[in-house]
């Protein structure tokens, strides 16, 4: 999982670190209340690392459990914590099995 270092970041920056078109965050800020990045006079978004867990948040919910959007607001809204925890648990798991893979790669490699 990527560690936030910077305090803000651009929509491009978002959409590399989540693996997601501009266009799907600017949807999904469209549809969801507690995604409220920042703008600066001339309308360009800055997303805190608070911002982007958010937006993690909703990528599992919407991409991984293949929840609709209202559903995945209404979940957000009531179990916050909890599809918080999940989604973390999610991105952590997916980071092992990229890194196991690297490794049978480069051992495969070897052979």
């Amino acid at each position: 999982m990527d560690t936030l270092q910077k305090k803000y970041y651009k929509i491009r920056e978002v959409a590399e670190i989540l693996g997601l078109p501009t266009s799907t965050l600017r949807f999904w800020e469209s549809r969801f209340t507690v995604i409220n990045p920042k703008r600066n006079d001339k309308g360009i978004r800055f997303y805190t690392p608070s911002d982007i867990e958010k937006l993690r948040m909703v990528c599992y919910l919407v991409k991984e459990k293949g929840l609709k959007l209202e559903a995945a607001q209404e979940q957000i809204k009531h179990n916050h914590s909890g599809v918080s925890k999940r989604a973390d648990a999610m991105n952590r798991l997916r980071d092992i099995r990229n890194r196991l893979q690297s490794l049978l790669d480069a051992t495969n490699s070897l052979r």
